[in-house]
């Protein structure tokens, strides 16, 4: 064939400067387009034989081999498949496979978003210029008959084709590395890339250096293979020792039998996993594979809880693993990893136009080879197609989950405490997984017993009396049926009376008024993580009959006496000796008859006033006054309380001021944590008041 000479068909010296700086944000991704070239060209090839058009030489065993050669500055890919000839090399390689590439030019230099470059562009092999001064190309077509084809490029416009002198079907690449870009002919360096993008490919990789010293390795010669180059016949007699048998007589016996051993060329091992775990179904996995799969992908020895395997051909092709890991809440963020494959080929980590955000807290894999993406495979089109993968993953994990609450309930509560923040961050974000898991949220109450929210309803929700049943039924005569009925109908208009769930965020904290509610036979859920004060706003809004109260919201009426004792001189009187004792005009002093007469104090915020109170400081308002919100902290006195009533009848005690202080920071105690000033004084006056005692 004759030497040959042209110039590459597209109409602006600037191409490789953009492709260099631009196409790609990860220069190491090159690799990837390197080996997806090759693993491309393997694939097509054994689609022509499945056909009937091509038949693999005996012995032959498709693979991508990529060699570093530091010396030498360079870096090749070799594949195994169907090649090119001349005018395809002119046809794909030359004419790079943009559609009028003087006007993508034009409209994308000055860009800098890449979501905004759509389509397929062909330019894999041209990211090989991110990191060579120069690339060749040795290839020899599958068809009968083909030459072999040297190509080469310096990274200019112009190119040099020619015949070349591979011998096997496949094509060999070479990158001839720029100075900045050495690292990549480092053999660790090259391994670990391969190893981020590649690890699930669906043909064999192998990695080497070139002009390394051969490597062996022994193994027994039942073990030998056709394919393994023999080095050496070792024969390892048997071994023995002499031991004591059970009558005390000395015998020799044999600890380790005679062996016939090969010594052969150290057997190279594949980077990738051709059948990763995700590719099966799932009745041909068993637990601990997807274990194993776990903890080899995410470097997590931590086992999860459960996982839940997507496979779907129709509409659309996706499959994939997602995990719940356990997380130690107090020391560990919530953060997974999604990580999003193409026909196994490693796209990017969370991904959030395919992966729901919610979700973004699991670990796992997804392969969609239907996901449309744009010119760098590392973003993607907005389309509703990606938006309905993110709605059937979102539903497979609902339906995961339901399923489990329904027919496995004992180990669902199990991991309930772990998977509950993954739960309702889901609920907040996806109004359609809320619908489908709002019934199977679940709520733990102050005795450890898991209950739904239908549960907590009925819970406080009073029952009637027979003899109230049989009242009511017996007022409705014939005569009073039409103005019941009208009754019922005005009843029905008016917004629905609000159930209170009352919850704990804080056990220790707040044990006083669990205490109380306890005496009075009073439940509550505890809800203590940061996304339980979003989410229940979310279940009151979706549940217009449903308020959360937290438990030191307001005193509830089952605590308080019910001896129609008009307290309204005590508080206006208890109010002026503690506002003058603390120096507080704007305090706001509650007396109340409580049934536990040993609760001297306690403090209240209304739940509006708290909540607002809490979006203030997640959004850092601490310039505003909470008061303006109505936000300031009521003291409730126990009328029935000895030291109560010993502050009311020596309001011009010696000691008044300490004891006012005292029953004020004890309900502050028990209502939040005191800051380091007022634990200060509390901690000096507690003493000060013991001093006394022992007077």
């Amino acid at each position: 064939m004759a030497n040959k000479r042209g110039t590459l068909s597209i109409n602006s010296d600037n191409i490789f400067p953009i492709i260099k700086k631009w196409l790609y944000s990860d220069h190491d991704i090159f690799v990837r387009e390197m080996i997806s070239n090759g693993c491309d060209a393997i694939t097509k090839l054994k689609k022509l034989e499945v056909m009937g058009d091509y038949t693999f030489p005996e012995g032959h065993k498709n693979k991508i081999e990529v060699i570093v050669n530091p010396e030498e500055k360079t870096l090749k890919f070799i594949d195994t498949g169907l090649g090119m000839t001349a005018d395809e090399v002119e046809e794909y390689i030359t004419q790079i496979a943009f559609s009028g590439a003087t006007e993508f030019l034009e409209k994308y230099k000055d860009k800098t978003n890449d979501d905004q470059i759509i389509g397929h562009f062909g330019l894999g092999f041209y990211s090989a210029f991110m990191v060579a001064d120069e690339v060749h190309i040795d290839t020899l077509s599958y068809k009968e008959g083909a030459a072999p084809v040297h190509w080469e490029c310096d990274g200019g416009t112009e190119y040099e084709m020619g015949e070349g002198n591979r011998t096997q079907v496949g094509t060999e690449i070479t990158l001839f590395l720029n100075e900045d870009s050495l690292e990549f002919a480092n053999e660790y360096r090259m391994r670990e890339i391969i190893e981020k993008y590649c690890s699930f490919m669906p043909v064999e990789i192998f990695l080497s250096k070139a002009n390394a010293p051969q490597e062996y390795e022994t193994i027994e010669e039942s073990e030998l293979r056709e394919d393994d180059v023999v080095v050496e016949h070792i024969h390892e007699d048997a071994k023995t020792e002499e031991k004591e048998n059970d009558k005390g007589e000395k015998e020799t016996v044999e600890v380790s039998p005679a062996r016939d051993m090969v010594k052969i060329n150290k057997r190279p091992v594949s980077l990738s996993d051709t059948h990763p775990l995700w590719m099966k179904h799932p009745n041909e996995c068993t637990e601990e594979e997807y274990k194993e799969f776990y903890r080899k992908v995410f470097m997590d020895y931590k086992e999860p809880l459960f996982w839940i395997h997507l496979n779907m051909d129709y509409p659309f092709n996706l499959k994939g693993i997602l995990y719940f890991p356990k997380i130690n809440m107090e020391y560990e963020s919530i953060e997974g990893t999604i990580k999003l494959y193409n026909n196994q080929v490693f796209i990017a980590d969370n991904i959030k136009e395919v992966i729901p955000e919610f979700l973004m807290l699991l670990k796992g894999v997804i392969d969609c080879p239907d996901l449309p993406l744009n010119v760098s495979r590392s973003a993607l089109q907005n389309d509703g197609f990606v938006k309905k993968i993110s709605d059937y993953i979102s539903k497979k994990v609902a339906d995961k989950l339901t399923g489990m609450c329904k027919t496995d309930r004992e180990n669902y509560e199990k991991y309930w405490d772990d998977i509950s923040p993954f739960i309702k961050f889901g609920c907040i974000k996806d109004s359609k997984f809320s619908e489908r898991m709002m019934d199977y949220i679940l709520y733990k109450n102050l005795d450890g017993k898991y209950l739904t929210l239908e549960d907590c309803i009925k819970e406080n929700t009073p029952e009637k009396t027979e003899e109230e049943v049989k009242e009511e039924q017996e007022q409705v005569t014939e005569e009073n049926k039409e103005e019941t009925a009208k009754e019922a109908m005005e009843e029905a208009k008016k917004e629905p009376e609000k159930i209170n769930i009352y919850y704990v965020t804080d056990e220790v904290q707040q044990s006083q008024y669990i205490n109380m509610f306890k005496e009075q036979g009073l439940d509550a859920v505890i809800l203590k993580h940061n996304i339980d004060s979003p989410f229940i706003s979310h279940v009151e809004q979706s549940k217009e009959n449903v308020r959360f109260l937290r438990i030191d919201a307001d005193v509830s009426e089952a605590v308080k006496e019910e001896d129609g004792k008009n307290l309204e001189e005590e508080t206006k009187e208890l109010s002026e000796i503690f506002k003058k004792a603390l120096n507080k005009e704007n305090l706001t002093v509650k007396v109340e008859n409580l049934k536990n007469e040993n609760v001297s104090s306690m403090m209240t915020i209304s739940e509006e006033s708290r909540r607002m109170q809490e979006m203030m400081k997640m959004y850092n308002m601490y310039g505003m006054d909470p008061s303006m919100f109505g936000g300031q902290e009521t003291l409730v006195l126990n009328a029935k309380n000895k030291l109560v009533q010993y502050v009311l009848e020596h309001k011009d005690g010696e000691n008044i001021q300490m004891f006012c202080e005292q029953l004020y920071d004890l309900a502050l105690l028990s209502h939040r944590q005191l800051t380091p000033e007022e634990m200060t004084k509390f901690v000096a006056r507690s003493n000060e008041i013991m001093l006394k005692l022992a007077q």
